[in-house]
């Protein structure tokens, strides 16, 4: 029997797949976010497990709901036994935003006024970077603020999780020149530019779809194990390299970043 392929969605897609599930089926943007807020932080868990007393996690948030999945994650990431701090630079002034922003205060996760301008500072100064500041709804090039913390984020050496799709890519073709997460982990489905992703990680946040709407859109979803709320996709074997723990032909970065990552 040959297997079906997962599909990848376009940005025209996934907006209406998203609009499907908010008003067919009645999802509230809410309820949605904390759902993959949740399977974030389950998934970063998973891949980056505790091995010491404080494992800092320095989580940058964008304006929309990328953001605020963000922000959801740090709080769960909190109570994992993680050291969240939030970077924040463009609040939303609205009733969901600010919500999730005084729980995550009211937790005690701090949260940066400034971003350092120094890629090493960061690294001195996390273990994990999580990328929530664009979705596929975004469309560059972005702003000179958000240009600026892309540029910053590229040079870094310790892990990047992208929520849903690398920030400052494109939806369909990616970003060769962009960020380079070691982890990404897709809502809904995969979208096209996650065939491009090179990191290590993989992993898909989607159980509580209606079965009806994956069917209609023949995502073909793997099967989540056991209770997850995420399964790990399978990595292409011209991949398989750095995740077996040989990093010889790779760049000094990626081999910087694997090795942090083991710490």
């Amino acid at each position: 029997m040959v297997a079906t392929e997962m599909k990848y969605l376009s940005r025209a897609e996934a907006q209406k797949f998203d609009e499907e599930l908010l008003s067919d089926y009645a999802f509230s943007v809410y309820q949605l976010i904390e759902l993959v807020g949740l399977s974030c932080a389950a998934a970063i868990a998973k891949a980056y497990p505790l091995q010491k007393d404080s494992v800092a996690i320095l989580i940058c948030c964008g304006p929309g709901n990328n953001g605020a999945d963000g922000l959801v994650c740090a709080r769960h990431l909190k109570y994992f036994g993680y050291k969240p701090t939030i970077f924040y630079p463009k609040r939303t002034d609205k009733p969901l935003y600010n919500s999730l922003t005084t729980q995550c205060e009211e937790m005690d996760i701090p949260f940066l006024s400034k971003l350092p301008n120094e890629a090493s500072l960061i690294s001195d100064s996390y273990d994990i970077i999580v990328d929530a500041l664009f979705g596929f709804g975004f469309k560059g090039p972005p702003r000179p603020q958000f240009k600026e913390i892309l540029d910053t984020l590229k040079n870094v050496s310790i892990p990047i999780c992208s929520i849903d799709m690398p920030s400052g890519w494109d939806v369909e073709a990616g970003d060769p020149n962009g960020l380079a997460p070691d982890f990404l982990i897709s809502l809904a489905a995969p979208k096209k530019c996650a065939k491009l992703f090179t990191g290590r990680y993989h992993f898909l946040s989607g159980r509580f779809l209606p079965t009806s709407l994956v069917q209609k859109y023949e995502l073909n979803s793997p099967s989540y194990p056991g209770t997850e709320i995420f399964v790990q996709l399978q990595i292409p074997n011209d991949k398989q390299q750095l995740t077996n723990g040989d990093v010889s032909d790779h760049t000094k970065k990626q081999k910087d970043v694997y090795l942090k990552s083991q710490l």
